[in-house]
């Protein structure tokens, strides 16, 4: 199992240097060829007095292909030569960017994006994380803006006994393979304990027939998971976090649970999650 092609989600009007600088370790790392993307919506016709402002439409529209032009170059001038092949992507329509994305993740391994560095959310220009996640059916490796040429060689799995968990340390093999230090946590409740040292002993015992080895902990839970899993990755020096997604598909809005929302939120480190 590896990642033969990555998709890597681009966001327009600003450098991706620091995405793309890890997804170039990674296009590496896995001989992967790389599909690189983005989208935007234009700007909506505006009506005053019956007449359609023409000239901004216009100004929007030529604003828009200049920054994908620059998307497109950026991508190529890091990945062009260095990966075993490369192809862009792009669009500009009112369909909702998550649904473009998540239909075109199917012919990826791997969807690596970043969260908008802007306040405001503007649908028309950024991506909708938590909808993307919940729809895209890919594992999808978020990096924060910190993050440059992070190796990935640290890793604390987020563990909870769910469908989703199982999916997100399946899909992280590869990652998992060619990590140095692999730590399998589950928070518990006193009386819950013994099973979960039982349950991370079956995952850890898996991890290993597969050739990675891993250690396991169970420290009793606090009552704030996110930051306690926080502070554990901050212990460890993770630069990988993998979790299970969790939260409502659909909604259009960041409807990822409290825990999910953190990890992705957090600076310093990447997190891969599946749902």
């Amino acid at each position: 199992m590896s990642y033969a092609t990555l998709m890597v989600h681009l966001e327009l009007g600003r450098s991706n240097a620091e995405l793309l600088q890890v997804t170039l370790n990674l296009a590496q790392r896995f001989r992967s060829g790389v599909v690189g993307i983005a989208a935007c919506q234009p700007m909506q016709l505006v009506y005053g007095d019956g007449y359609v402002y023409g000239e901004l439409i216009e100004e929007n529209r030529l604003e828009i292909a200049k920054e994908m032009a620059q998307a497109e170059a950026e991508f190529r001038s890091v990945l062009q030569s260095q990966a075993p092949w490369v192809e862009w992507r792009s669009t500009t329509g009112y369909v909702s960017l998550s649904d473009y994305l998540a239909s075109e993740a199917r012919s990826a391994d791997l969807f690596i994006t970043s969260v908008a560095k802007s306040e405001l959310f503007d649908p028309s220009r950024t991506v909708d994380t938590g909808d993307l996640i919940m729809q895209i059916g890919r594992p999808v490796l978020v990096v924060p803006p910190s993050a440059e040429q992070a190796q990935l060689n640290r890793v604390v799995i987020g563990w909870k006994d769910t469908r989703e968990t199982r999916r997100a340390v399946y899909d992280a093999l590869p990652l998992l393979k060619h990590a140095t230090d692999v730590r399998v946590v589950e928070l518990a409740a006193q009386s819950d304990l013994a099973d979960a040292r039982a349950r991370l002993a079956d995952v850890v015992a898996w991890l290993h027939r597969h050739g990675v080895v891993a250690e396991s902990l169970a420290p009793l839970a606090t009552g704030d998971d996110a930051a306690q899993l926080s502070a554990i990755a901050w212990e460890y020096e993770a630069d990988l976090v993998v979790a299970g997604a969790y939260g409502h598909s659909r909604l259009r809005e960041w409807a990822l649970g409290g825990v999910t929302r953190s990890l992705l939120l957090q600076t310093g480190r990447c997190a891969l999650v599946s749902h």
